[in-house]
């Protein structure tokens, strides 16, 4: 009995597979069964197809003629990102452009799909994303006619490298094997869909395509299939603030390059509503208490007090503290970022085994509590494997620990990172910093950035030495806090629906409510700099954006 069912699931499988190459039987399907009875599956467009009438009768009073209209690719797949990107769609369309928006309707991006489920979903999202017709012409890249081709090896090189971080990201590894059924389903996919975007995009092209992310899945594959092709490429991505969102033309949003936006602010110093802002926002955050517009809490405790972190980890006073905060393994913020180690594991690793013999200093190794919330390998792993037993300099602060990252940035006297904003808030603090990976705030004038590990082991000597020689300035702590005000307050623009809570957001802000004269003044430049024109910092910062 207790093999039954799994085998039951095998047949069942190979029937709809079987079913799914024949011509027409999931149509018949849909006709005389899923329109009668409703569509039950993991992919569901109910909020969508129930606010779609809403959105049509304002485009067809409101949208606007528009002599520089463009025709834009907006790509998504995966069911909430299909309703987000309807909704940046509609209102492309409102701005006057001609907006396809083309999607994949799958449900999970980790597991294979039987073909008739899969032109099932398609049938689904097909008759719902019609409705946005003619404003927004809705298209299945399944439906693509994509030839027999070989891919040109560029982008069969690109495919590749995305199916790799694909599996990095689902399984939370850094080092991919390519039997793995993740990377297989990775490599079907990607594949299949750089040739339907490769046919598409010559056929039609775009001025200008949009796609979520752009580092990861099918969202990296449109990206670097307009890139191939010189078309001009917008991605962006959600943060933890409402109502903001991360834009990057011609470049991966998920790289968060900021050096125009620093190059534009570098020289203006906070005045003091701004310090006032950056203050508590960061004060919230080592009181483990939610600010504002920000969903994500940042400790699991409030922040006890210098003293008191250096008394339960037994810190003494005699001896430097060297604090190594680790990020989360296949994060999409940490996927392509090494400098001169091949992986964040090898970085800690070394590291780890650098100062076993170092017993002057004293290591706290603060694991991210972000683990928590996955299912992959944790760096706790990777660290007992090291060292099954810890030295009583070495201390480890697991996930789940309540230890506040702000007391140990307090007693720290030398900060290692990879690409976590723990080193950023070290540098805030006066802390000298090493910055091992390519992160955003990497060479802005408050951190060290070895290129080699000689480099990265004499910079750690030369600290060790002579740590409260090496603490930051006035003017670089200064310089690090007017990032940070600029990276999280600038660098996100306005946008009415966050990924997370698109509907609630749209009954708050639907179409008529962010296209008023105040929703315009707001959010209507977001959606321009969406449709590619160009991102000018400068003028943002002089308030002088059209």
């Amino acid at each position: 009995m207790e093999n039954k069912e799994p085998s039951q699931r095998k047949v069942k499988e190979l029937i709809k597979n079987i079913l799914g190459e024949v011509p027409l039987t999931a149509e018949l399907y849909w006709l005389v069964r899923s329109r009668g009875k409703g569509f039950h599956s993991r992919f569901s467009l109910e909020n969508l197809n129930k606010n779609i009438p809403d959105m049509i009768e304002y485009l067809g009073e409101n949208r606007v003629e528009n002599p520089e209209q463009k025709r834009i690719l907006v790509f998504a797949t995966l069911h909430f990102w299909i309703s987000h990107a309807s909704l940046i769609s509609a209102a492309l369309a409102v701005l006057g452009h001609e907006v396809y928006l083309g999607y994949l309707p799958y449900h999970d991006w980790r597991i294979s799909m039987n073909r008739f489920d899969l032109r099932r979903q398609n049938l689904y999202a097909q008759n719902i994303l019609k409705k946005l017709g003619p404003y927004v012409k809705a298209f299945s890249f399944l439906n693509v006619y994509a030839g027999y081709k070989m891919l040109p090896p560029e982008l069969m090189q690109q495919v590749e490298q995305i199916s790799r971080f694909d599996t990095m990201y689902t399984l939370q590894v850094e080092d991919v094997d390519t039997d793995e059924s993740v990377y297989k389903v990775r490599m079907e996919r990607n594949s299949s869909t750089a040739r339907s975007a490769l046919s598409w995009m010559t056929s039609n092209k775009p001025d200008v395509v949009v796609v979520p992310n752009g580092t990861i899945q099918e969202f990296a594959v449109v990206y670097e299939v307009a890139r191939f092709l010189n078309i001009p490429v917008v991605s962006y991505e959600f943060g933890d603030q409402r109502q903001r969102v991360w834009i990057a033309q011609n470049a991966k949003v998920m790289n968060q390059e900021t050096d125009a936006l620093w190059e534009a602010y570098h020289e203006r110093p906070l005045d003091r509503g701004e310090l006032r802002k950056i203050h508590e926002l960061f004060e919230s955050r080592r009181k483990a208490s939610i600010w504002k517009n920000f969903s994500r809490l940042w400790q699991r405790a409030p922040a006890k007090g210098v003293a008191q972190a250096r008394k339960e980890l037994g810190l003494d006073d005699s001896r430097p503290v060297v604090l190594l905060a680790t990020n989360v393994l296949g994060d999409s913020l940490t996927l392509g970022r090494e400098v001169f180690s091949h992986t964040m594991e090898e970085w800690i690793v070394r590291t780890l085994q650098y100062f076993v013999g170092k017993p002057n200093a004293q290591l706290v190794i603060r694991v991210h509590p972000g683990e928590m919330l996955t299912h992959g390998q944790s760096m706790v792993d990777v660290i007992e494997h090291v060292l099954p037993d810890l030295p009583e300099h070495i201390h480890l602060i697991k996930p789940e620990d309540s230890t506040n990252t702000y007391d140990l940035i307090a007693a720290a006297d030398l900060g290692l990172v990879y690409t976590t904003t723990v080193g950023m808030e070290m540098a805030m603090s006066g802390v000298p910093v090493i910055v091992v990976g390519n992160t955003h705030y990497k060479g802005k004038g408050f951190t060290k950035d070895p290129q080699s590990w000689v480099k990265y082991y004499k910079l750690i000597g030369s600290i060790l030495q002579d740590p409260s020689g090496y603490r930051l300035s006035d003017e670089e702590i200064e310089l690090a806090w007017a990032y940070a005000y600029r990276f999280f307050f600038d660098f996100p623009r306005p946008i009415p629906w966050h990924l997370m809570s698109m509907w609630e957001d749209y009954e708050q802000n639907p179409l008529s409510k962010v296209f008023s004269n105040e929703g315009r003044k707001e959010f209507e430049m977001t959606f321009r700099y969406l449709a590619g024109e160009s991102l000018d910092w400068s003028a943002i910062r002089d308030g002088k954006e059209k």
